[in-house]
């Protein structure tokens, strides 16, 4: 690549459609003109602790990820390198041995609760877009995944939301917005914030 890539971030809370706004994007984008990372690739992976004390973990807090290595890859696909992004395992909270290699393109969407709380990370980002959905559609929508793709039962899903989750999403993730350049109402539904994100995506594309 002879230019820097554009790089935008998608935050909000959880079940907020962050992922729904990234899919929207990257597939109304040309072929090849856009990568995707999630900030979730890069929790710290803890093989000092038995499982038991790994799943009392506050995941919600940004200690819990490492901003280091993100922050180092962006830099990276910012020079036209590629990453070997982390894959993480939430079964067992702990990182696989395997990693998946995202090379660079023109443009790169990662997505996550706390891209904008470290002010080193949140600079990297030429567009920081939020995703503000309500609180009862996102804990509806956090029950649904937790219990079809991560194995938990609702009485642990109810004990992580309210001990970390919503705790978290207070002190951190709703403050966060503040850095917002678009906030998204009603995440991945939204077709008028969208177009005006495309509009722009398109446009740096030339």
């Amino acid at each position: 690549m002879s230019e820097r890539p554009f790089f935008v971030a998608v935050v909000g809370g959880t079940g907020s459609g962050k992922s729904t706004i990234v899919k929207r994007i990257a597939s109304a984008m040309p072929e090849g003109a856009v990568i995707t990372l999630t900030h979730d690739a890069y929790y710290m992976p803890r093989p000092d602790l038995p499982a038991s004390e790994r799943e009392k973990l506050n995941f919600d807090h940004p200690d819990a990820l490492d901003n280091e290595r993100l922050s180092d890859d962006l830099a990276r696909l910012a020079r036209g390198e590629s990453v070997d992004v982390p894959v993480y395992d939430f079964a067992t909270h702990l990182r696989r041995a395997e990693t998946r290699l995202v090379r660079p393109a023109p443009i790169v969407l990662v997505e996550g609760i706390l891209l904008f709380v470290a002010p080193a990370l949140r600079e990297r980002f030429d567009l920081k877009l939020y995703v503000d959905t309500d609180a009862d559609i996102r804990i509806l929508r956090r029950i649904r995944r937790d219990m079809r793709d991560r194995g938990r039962t609702l009485e642990q899903i109810q004990e992580q939301y309210l001990d970390t989750v919503r705790p978290m999403h207070d002190l951190f993730v709703e403050p966060s917005k503040r850095f917002a350049d678009l906030i998204i109402p009603e995440g991945g539904h939204n077709d008028v914030a969208l177009d005006l994100v495309l509009a722009k995506l398109r446009h740096v594309l030339g």
